[in-house]
This record gives structure tokens, C-alpha cells and sequence, in this order.
């Protein structure tokens, strides 16, 4: 079995957009948090997390997501999910994160619905 996992970042006037493809599992978390801790993330901006081709994540893919929260909150950035599968959005309600991120049907969508900061 593989874990393969294929992440591209690109930015837009919203903030970083990460978007992650294949397993997010104990195997490749590590390469995730690395990414992220290396973000530039400016306060007001919004990181999309987009999940469109997720095909798993565990417990360790959660953590990094909850360290991804956490690494926007200290930069005074927001972060949302986008375009969460519905096998990954089963564990997410079943954790409780349907509750901690705001989840958008598309990175497009969560782009769209951000707010710049006010002068």
C-alpha cells in the first residue's frame, strides 16, 4: 500500500491556498507540517486548505490540520477547509471538526468569501 501524497501551494490576494492530494496519514504528516511552518502567513489572510482529491486521512493528518489552525490563529490569519470528500467528512464529524473549521465546496468559493482586513 502507498502513501502518496502530492501537495501544490500557490497564493492568491486572499492568502495561501495548499492544496493536498492523496494520503494524508502518519506517513506523510511530517512533510505537511514542515510546509506549513515554512508558510508565509500575514495577519488577515485566509489559508484554504484544499481536500478536493483527499483520499484518506487519519489521525495524524487531523493533527497537522489542527496545527494548521493553530499556526493561522497565531499569525492572526484565518483557515478553511475546502472541498472536503465525503469519506473525510465522515471523520470529521465523528472528531468534532465540522465545529473548528469553516468548509467551503470549493477553494474558489472560500477565496471568494474572504474578507480583506479593514485599514
Amino acid at each position: 500500500m502507498t502513501h502518496a501524497l502530492t501537495v501544490h501551494t500557490r497564493t492568491t490576494p486572499a492568502g495561501p491556498v495548499i492544496e493536498l492530494a492523496g494520503d494524508l496519514d502518519h506517513h506523510t504528516a511530517t512533510d505537511v507540517r514542515a510546509l506549513l511552518s515554512d508558510l508565509a502567513l500575514t495577519e488577515g489572510q485566509q489559508l484554504v486548505i484544499d481536500l478536493a482529491q483527499l483520499a484518506f486521512c487519519d489521525s495524524s493528518g487531523i493533527t497537522v490540520l489542527i496545527a494548521a489552525r493553530n499556526r493561522a490563529l497565531t499569525a492572526d490569519a484565518a483557515v478553511v477547509l475546502a472541498a472536503v470528500p465525503d469519506r473525510v467528512s465522515r471523520v470529521f464529524r465523528v472528531v468534532g471538526l465540522e465545529h473548528v473549521f469553516p468548509a467551503y465546496p470549493t477553494a474558489q468559493a472560500a477565496e471568494a468569501a474572504w474578507t480583506p482586513p479593514a485599514c
